[in-house]
C-alpha cells in the first residue's frame, strides 16, 4: 500500500534491529501499550515471530527507510482496533496520520470492516491529534496497561464507523 510519501509493507526479521532502535526509544515505548522498555532486538524478533494470524501489521517506510509500524487486530465484539507508532525523528511531519489514514481506508474498502476502535494514553497529545484528524469520535475513558511504564495509564477510547459511501472509495493498493 502506498501514499505519495509512504509505503506500508509486511515486516520481516531484517527489520528487527531498526524496530528495536525506533520502538526502544522511551518517548515511543512509553506511549504504547505493548512495547516494553528497554526494548531489544530480541524483543523485536519475538514480536515479529509472535504476531497472531488475525493480526495485520505493516512497516511504515519513508524514502526506503523503516520509520514505524501500523496495523490492526480484531476484538471478540466485532470491532477492529488499529494502532501505530512512528520513530521520534519523524514526529511532527504528518507520517502517523498519513499511515493510519491509509490503514483506515484499507480496513473499510478492502477488508469490509464496519467499526474501528483505537485509543491513546491521556498524556499523548500527538496521538490524540492523529485520531481526531482521522474522524474518530471519543467514546469514553478507561485505564490500560503500559508495558514500558509497568502500570495502568488513563486512556481515551475512540470509535469510527464505516461511512456509507466507503464501498465507492477507490480501492487502496
Amino acid at each position: 500500500m502506498k501514499t505519495k510519501r509512504l509505503t506500508l509493507r509486511p515486516l520481516n526479521h531484517r527489520d528487527a534491529p531498526r524496530i528495536a532502535v525506533l520502538a526502544g526509544d522511551w518517548a515511543v515505548a512509553s506511549m504504547t501499550a505493548r512495547i516494553p522498555y528497554p526494548y531489544s532486538e530480541t524483543h523485536s524478533r519475538q514480536w515479529i515471530s509472535g504476531l497472531e494470524p488475525n493480526e495485520f501489521v505493516c512497516g511504515v517506510e519513508f524514502e526506503g527507510d523503516l520509520i514505524g509500524a501500523t496495523g490492526y487486530f480484531p476484538h471478540d465484539d466485532g470491532s477492529v482496533e488499529i494502532g501505530y507508532w512512528i520513530g521520534q525523528p519523524w514526529w511532527g511531519r504528518g507520517f502517523a496520520t498519513e499511515a493510519a489514514r491509509l490503514l483506515v481506508r484499507y480496513c473499510f474498502t478492502n477488508r469490509g470492516m464496519t467499526r474501528l476502535v483505537c485509543c491513546h494514553f491521556i498524556d499523548n497529545a500527538g496521538s490524540q491529534r492523529v485520531i481526531e484528524k482521522l474522524g474518530f469520535i471519543a467514546t469514553g475513558t478507561c485505564k490500560a496497561y503500559c508495558e514500558a511504564r509497568q502500570c495502568d495509564v488513563a486512556t481515551v477510547r475512540y470509535e469510527l464507523r464505516r461511512p456509507l459511501m466507503a464501498r465507492f472509495w477507490r480501492r487502496a493498493a
